[in-house]
Order: C-alpha cells, then structure tokens, then sequence
C-alpha cells in the first residue's frame, strides 16, 4: 500500500513540475512578443528630430495642422498610423532569393521552300515597224548581207537576242543543315561506366541458366568462326586441276580430319556412331568407360560437327553406366538414345542445359537387366518406335515420350531353346516389323515383331525368332540390310561380319550364305552397306584396316582399302547419308573421318543391273560349292 502512494505521490510531483515548466515556456514567449513589437515612443522621438531639421533649414514642417481641442493627441495618432505604414511597407517587401536555371533551347530549322523558275526558248515573232525595224535591233549588231537571205515566205529572219539569265543562277543553293544539339543531347551520348559487381554477384551471374546457355551457344560460334579455313586463292576455272587428274584418280580413300577431345575420348573406346537425319553435319558417337579416370562418368556421348574444323563436340553427354549403343531420334531432331552396360535404356535432350539424361528407363523385370547393344528408331513421323534387344535376348518396344514402361516386350528363343544371346540387328529396308539379328552363338537369326515374318517364303509364323543361317563360326559382331532404292529390290540380302575373320554375304530366301569374303587377317567388328551405291560396302576390322569392297568391281578382293595409324583396331563404321563421307571408330577414342572419291561412291546407270547379274553368278557359286560338299561327304561316309 505504502508503494503505492510514494508512485501517486511521484506523479503529482511530476505533473507538478510538468506545469511550472509549460508556464516559464508562455512567460518567455510573451516577453519575447512584446520585445519585437514597435514602440510608438521612438516613431515620435524620430518625426520630431526631423522637424527640427528642417526648421534649421528653414523648412517648415510638412503634414496639415488639426484644429481639434486635443492636438497632442492627434499628432500622436498621425504618428502611429505612420509607423504602422512603415512597419506594413516594410513586411511587404522580402528579400528576394535567386537562383540559377539552366534553360534548353532547341533550335528548328524553318521549313525551306525551294523554288525554280522554267523557262523555254522561242522565237519571238512581233510586228515590225514602218521602217521594216525589230524594236530589239537596237540592241544587237547589224551588218549588210549581200546574199539577201530571207526565208521561204520572203521575210527576213530576225531571232530576238535579249540577254539569258542561265537557269542555274536562279535555283538556290540548299545545303544541309544539323540540328543543334544542345549540352543534355551531348551528355546522353558521353559512356556512363560500367558498375563494379561484387564477387557474390559474379557467381551469381555465372551459376544463373540463361548466362550458361548464352556463354555455351556463343563459344561453338566464336570456336567455329576462329577455326574455319577459307582458300581466297580457288581458281573455279578449273586453272588449279591441270595435271592433276593422275594424282587424284588413285586418291580413292583421303583422311578428312579427326574427332578426338583429349577430355572426354582419351582411353575410351568407341561403342557405336550415327549420323542425324535433320542435322546431316552432326555424328553422335558413344565411349564406354574410362579405366584410368574412376572418377569421370563410365559412359559418354559427343556430338561432332563435320561442317566446321573445331577440335571440340558440340554436345557432351553422359551417364552412370558405360554406354555400348547409340541413335538420333529419327523424327526427333534433338533426342538422343543410348543403350547401357546396366541395361537402362537413356535420353538425352540438347534444348536442355543439362549434360545426364532427362529420361531412363527403370532397372526392372519389365525392362532390361543386361548390357543393351542394339537400339533404333522405326517407323514413321506419326507412329514410331524405339526398339531395344538386349544380350538376354529380351526386346522392347517403346514410346519415347515415355520411358517407364515398355509398350510391348519379348523373349527371343529359337526352337525353344535357350535365349538368344543379341549383339546386333538391323531392319529390313522400309519394314518394321521383319528383321535380322546376329548372336553370340555364331548364328544369324530372322525375327519379326508382330507375326509375319518373310522366312524362306513359307508364310506366316508367330512373333519371335523364324529361321537360323549357320556359317560363321564365331560371334557376329556386326550386321546390316541391303537398303539402297533403284531398280531393283535387293532388300533380302544382308551382310554379317564375326570373330572368324570373314564377312558373308545373306539373303532371307536362302538358308546358306552366298558369298564369304575371307581377305582379311584379324576380328572383323563391323560392315556396312553404302547409302547410295548397290554393289558397295566397308567393314573394318582388328588390325586398324577399312576397306571398300565393290562386288561389281571384284568379289575377292576390296576395292580400296586404308590403314589407321597407332597400331589401333577399328570398332565401328558408319556411312553418311550422301555415300561420300565414311566416319570409322577406333579402340583409343579417335573417330576417323573419311571422304570417298567420286568415282567410289557415285553408282552410275547400270551398277543395278550389274550387281543383280554378280549376285546370280554368286549363287551358281554357291550351289556349286554345296554340290561339292555333299559329294565329298558321300565319297568320306563309310560303307555299311
């Protein structure tokens, strides 16, 4: 209770004191008032030493004399309305502040009215006087012509000779004249300085996405334009080619350059390549790890670009997983499949700045679980798909707008048998649903997807595997359909290449081989069917060795044939769409790219006709060589 009190006692004293204050602050504020206003006093004592001037001056003061009974009285209200007119005078006139203004002037010229006068020559026919006189003539000079010439009509001719004013004088003289530019116009154009970023706003800047897909598309310019080689000195005249023509007749086979990136090709080996069908410059190659670098990602891909000599890939993907096949979405500009060791099928997208996939297919009993070595695109640009077989002998069909789940699956068996162990296939040409596939098991299979498979001409078989062509006698590693257009349809003949050193020479209608091509020393790994010309192929093989065989040429031999350097074997080959480019992959990394002559790669009119004609001889071959294997093993067979 007691604390109570002394807190109401504290705040009275503290209202109190409150108050005393706001008083002292009205007295000094009233006293302040009353010293600033004007004393009347002093106005009289003024006007009353001014009187008295001007009496010694003998002036008489000014101002009307009041008859009132009280003049004191008025001259002291005369006084006070003077001073307060003082005082009213004096508060009505501020002290002005000035300041400086900067005032722009634009000067416009006025609009200019050009104007020219035309003017025309005649002859100016006026009546003569009484004397036969022009009233010009005075002006001109006259002489006597003794030939009297006069016109037909017997008039002298007189043509008027007043003075000309050449028209050019007249025109006036227009120049151009520029607009005054004042100081503001003069500081707009002056460079304001660039701002200094802090270090956070630099990573910042560096790490934003627009900043990494502008600083990635401006470096391929910038590498393509500083790489390019351009000859100023080609002669289209043909003035350059003289003599030549030996020399380049035997240059059948000439290294253009090669794609190597010492980051991500070095001790990888090329698994697969493919040129894009949008984009025919562009040549996807995959890699599949790098013992070396345990580090970097197993499984890589690189885009090159043909068109520009620069030393880097255009696109850089890769994934967890050792890729061993690759393909452009054939009616997807800007996929790219790839088949992995760990079975996942993988997509990448180059519209994404992202170099792993943006889609993959699970690790699934649904999908794959073993290495996939084959994938391709087929179809059409409304309905497609992607076909997958793996080494289990599993394929799969899917959409590749989604990759969850296939469309539709398969187990490939042959007579119930085992699975068939996959290492490669192709499709035959303009077909989706029959194709070839070579094993591990050294035999080469015809399947078809949906149940109509073209196997020896005997009609319709269910889905799976059809008929088996034994004849190699190691594993194929690589194979490819017949699919050049002309006239005539050699799409049932295929060519396989395997481990035995020999490539062999197929078709669908006959379950023997119709040719082996055994000039090679070393594992062929791949062969491959020129886009454009029938009768021609390439293979490549351990030894480092690409050759271009022409069956219309000879059967025994390659027509052409080159060695890489570096003691390296080659993996891959692949053709580009037009026939006169051939890229090849080696064991090291290194893609070669090869242009091919013209007088290899162009077929002429009658290599159809011809190629056909080589193929029968092949099969007489063939029978004949069977014929003589069933006589020797009737004559070795023992007697019973």
């Amino acid at each position: 209770m007691s604390d109570r009190k002394a807190e109401l006692e504290r705040k009275k004293q503290r209202l109190e004191q409150m108050r005393k204050e706001r008083q002292e602050k009205e007295r000094a504020r009233s006293t302040r008032q009353t010293d600033e206003a004007p004393k009347p006093a002093q106005s009289q004592d003024l006007r009353a030493e001014t009187d008295e001037l001007l009496k010694d001056l003998g002036i008489p003061p000014s101002g009307p004399k009041s008859s009132s009974p009280s003049p004191t009285h008025s001259n002291k209200s005369a006084s006070d309305t003077e001073a307060k007119q003082v005082i009213v005078t004096t508060s009505r006139k501020p002290k002005v502040k000035l300041s400086v203004t900067k005032v722009s002037e634009t000067s416009i010229p006025p609009k200019e009215n050009v104007s020219y006068s035309k003017e025309t020559q005649t002859a100016i026919l006026e009546p003569l006087d009484k004397e036969g006189k022009n009233p010009w003539d005075y002006y001109v000079l006259t002489y006597d012509d003794p030939m009297g010439h006069t016109d037909e009509d017997g008039e002298t001719d007189s043509m008027a000779a007043q003075p000309q004013t050449p028209t050019s004088s007249k025109m006036p003289h227009v120049e151009m004249v520029a607009p005054k530019q004042t100081q503001e116009d003069l500081d707009k154009k002056e460079e304001k300085p660039v701002p200094e970023l802090s270090e956070e706003e630099k990573l910042h800047i560096l790490n934003s996405e627009d900043f990494q897909t502008f600083f990635s598309k401006s470096a391929r310019l910038v590498e393509r334009m500083l790489t390019e080689e351009v000859d100023i000195y080609t002669d289209y005249s043909g003035g350059d080619n003289e003599g030549k023509d030996d020399e380049s007749a035997g240059d059948r086979l000439k290294l253009n350059r090669i794609f190597y990136d010492e980051r991500w090709s070095k001790h990888r080996t090329n698994t697969s390549l493919d040129w894009s069908k949008q984009h025919p410059e562009l040549l996807l190659a995959s890699y599949n790890t790098n013992e070396d670098s345990p580090h970097d990602p197993d499984g890589v891909a690189l885009i090159w670009n043909m068109k520009f000599k620069k030393q880097t890939p255009e696109y850089v993907f890769h994934c967890q997983s050792a890729i061993m096949s690759s393909c452009f979405a054939e009616f997807h500009p800007n996929l790219i499949v790839g088949g992995t060791y760990s079975g996942q099928i993988v997509l990448w997208d180059n519209r994404v700045n992202k170099r792993t996939p943006i889609q993959r297919t699970p690790l699934s009993a649904a999908a794959h679980t073993h290495p996939v070595y084959c994938v391709n695109v087929v179809g059409t640009q409304n309905a497609h798909n992607l076909i997958s077989v793996s080494t289990d002998g599993k394929m799969c069909s899917w959409s590749l707008d989604m990759l969850a789940q296939p469309q539709d699956s398969m187990e490939l068996h042959f007579k119930q048998s085992k699975s068939v162990a996959v290492t490669c296939f192709s499709f035959l040409s303009g077909d989706v649903n029959n194709f070839v596939v070579g094993s591990e098991e050294c035999t080469v299979y015809t399947a078809c997807r949906h149940g109509r498979s073209v196997d020896l001409g005997r009609g319709e078989s269910k889905a799976g595997i059809s008929e088996g062509f034994e004849g190699h006698h190691g594993p194929i590693t690589g194979i490819d359909c017949h699919k050049v257009p002309g006239q005539i349809d050699f799409s049932p003949y295929f060519l396989t290449s395997s481990f035995d050193w020999t490539i062999k020479l197929w078709s669908i209608k006959e379950q023997k081989f119709l040719h082996s091509f055994e000039d090679n020393s070393d594992y062929i790994y791949d062969v491959k069917w020129s886009p454009t010309h029938p009768a021609l192929f390439a293979s490549a093989d351990g030894n480092g060795k690409l050759d271009l065989w022409n069956l219309n040429n000879d059967t025994e031999v390659p027509t052409t044939s080159i060695t890489i350097d570096n003691n390296a074997c080659l993996n891959h080959v692949r053709w580009h769409e037009t026939g006169s480019h051939i890229a090849a992959g080696d064991d090291i990394g290194r893609i070669h790219l090869y242009d091919v002559a013209e007088t290899v790669a162009a077929p002429k009119g009658n290599e159809w006709s011809k190629f056909a004609k080589t193929l029968q001889e092949m099969k007489q071959q063939a029978t004949e060589r069977e014929e003589e294997a069933m006589s020797l093993s009737t004559m070795t067979s023992p007697l019973r």
